[in-house]
């Protein structure tokens, strides 16, 4: 019975959760409430409550709970991969565009939402994301440094500017300008290995 009864409170904060990323996605976060989260999981707000305390804590969950996942997609794909920087790059940013828009969509939350909350919160939610992210691929670009396949640079500001490529990607337009996820991967790791070089450029059309 016991099993039992974790197995439904697992589906039950899933089914919030997952409620939850659609709605804060449609919506800044002022404008969504817990009823509405509620009402789109088919459950009680009692019932959210239970699980979540305040809506705060709801949706700092729905956060951790993203990074969490795209964590372990990314070390299994890419960081615990035994090739080169460039393959690795290849396999976590394929990774991403294999994600469903939504999972894909998050990622800009972190941007979207993070002044609201309050500063240990806000340190926090960006440990976990670049933690989720960055982290990694700073761990391959350092690899590159180190084996010679990258110039000298910093690994961090280098990663940074990696994820920049990657979200770029996700706005209507580049939508429109690339149909194939495929397409999008090998921009971003062309563009970042070569450069805006007139070689890279014309390979690009």
């Amino acid at each position: 019975m016991l099993v039992v009864e974790r197995t439904k409170s697992k589906k039950t904060v899933e089914r919030i959760l997952s409620a939850a990323e659609r709605l804060f996605l449609e919506r800044n976060y002022a404008d969504v409430t817990v009823t509405q989260v509620a009402e789109a999981a088919d459950l009680t707000k009692g019932a959210v409550y239970h699980h979540f305390p305040s809506k705060e804590q709801l949706y700092v969950a729905m956060l951790h709970n993203d990074f969490a996942e795209k964590n372990r997609l990314y070390r299994h794909v890419a960081v615990n991969y035994e090739g080169s920087c460039e393959e690795r790059l290849q396999r976590l940013t394929r990774a991403f565009f294999s994600l469903p828009e939504r999972k894909r969509r998050l990622i800009s939350l972190v941007r979207r939402d993070i002044n609201i909350f309050p500063d240990t919160l806000r340190d926090e939610l960006v440990r976990k994301y670049q933690a989720a992210l960055p982290d990694l691929i700073e761990e391959i670009i350092r690899d590159g440094v180190r084996d010679g396949l990258l110039i000298p640079g910093d690994p961090r500001l280098l990663a940074w500017q990696f994820v920049a490529l990657v979200e770029v990607l996700l706005t209507s337009y580049a939508q429109q300008r690339f149909t194939l996820d495929e397409d999008k991967v090998n921009y971003v790791v062309r563009i970042f290995l070569d450069g805006c070089s007139r070689q890279c450029c014309q390979a690009e059309r």
